[in-house]
């Protein structure tokens, strides 16, 4: 029987370098918080690096050493000065977790040229070319963790969602062939697929209380996730308990993806 010293051992990040993309605020910053709880040292990303400050004093007051680095994860150049400068910092990038991400909730036929573009280039290729960069890293070391954040939208299509579900879709996709590609370099690929969480990108959704009625009534759970819900399985996924897990996707969604409906109530 392992003893609770090995047993909290599979899941201390103690000495780890995490790079968590799009921490300005939102699930970004809860995913951080949960990996340097867990004793990683973490790398914050923004478009603007301002806005990660008050964050990276947050990280710091754990006692974990932290950069905050701007990244646009639509321009390669700035995907490939931000790893650079991360190797450089810290000498070594173990665990990388793919947040960055927009949306334009819109019906299909009002989607343009140009919203799809921005979603497409944001979500799914900002998130391969940034795993591209940082695997050039991993792979000479002969480990990493990969985590891509996809969605509930990766498994199922929403009215309103077309080229967002087309972004996280291909991010189920993509962590399949990138833990294929990979594997054997000791690096594991995962997706890790959120439900229902209320975000800066959906809060008007929660202002609907009819919607939010509707959508708990289809979640088993009775509830849209709170931002603690992601902290075991990013930790999992970036850590030696999931060592032999790679290419998967982990749906943390309440159990909406069962396709649960409202149950009628029968006449007598």
């Amino acid at each position: 029987m392992s003893s609770p010293a090995t047993d909290s051992a599979l899941f201390d990040l103690t000495g780890q370098v995490a790079i968590v993309t799009g921490t300005s605020r939102g699930l970004g910053q809860y995913l951080a918080r949960a990996l340097a709880k867990s004793g990683a040292d973490l790398v914050l990303t923004s478009r603007d690096r301002n806005s990660l400050l008050d964050f990276q004093s947050e990280i710091e007051a754990l006692g974990r050493r932290t950069i905050a680095l701007e990244l646009d994860v639509r321009n390669q150049q700035s995907i490939e000065d931000m790893v650079s400068k991360a190797y450089e910092v810290f000498g070594q990038i173990n665990i990388l977790v793919n947040n960055a991400g927009c949306n334009v909730r819109k019906p299909a036929l009002d989607v343009t040229w140009d919203d799809w573009n921005l979603i497409l280039d944001t979500n799914l290729r900002g998130s391969f070319f940034v795993a591209q960069a940082v695997a050039r890293h991993m792979v000479p070391r002969g480990y990493g963790r990969i985590i891509n954040i996809g969605s509930v939208t990766s498994v199922a299509g929403y009215a309103g969602l077309g080229p967002y579900g087309a972004s996280r879709g291909g991010i189920r996709q993509l962590t399949m062939s990138l833990a294929d590609d990979w594997g054997k370099h000791g690096i594991t690929v995962n997706c890790l697929a959120p439900g229902w969480f209320r975000t800066e990108q959906n809060k008007v959704m929660y202002e609907d209380k009819q919607w939010v009625e509707y959508i708990c009534d289809r979640i088993p759970l009775k509830r849209p996730g709170q931002p603690n819900d992601l902290d075991g399985a990013v930790i999992f996924l970036a850590s030696e308990s999931s060592r032999y897990v790679t290419g998967q996707t982990l749906l943390v969604d309440g159990g909406i993806s069962t396709g649960a409906t409202r149950a009628l109530t029968q006449k007598k």
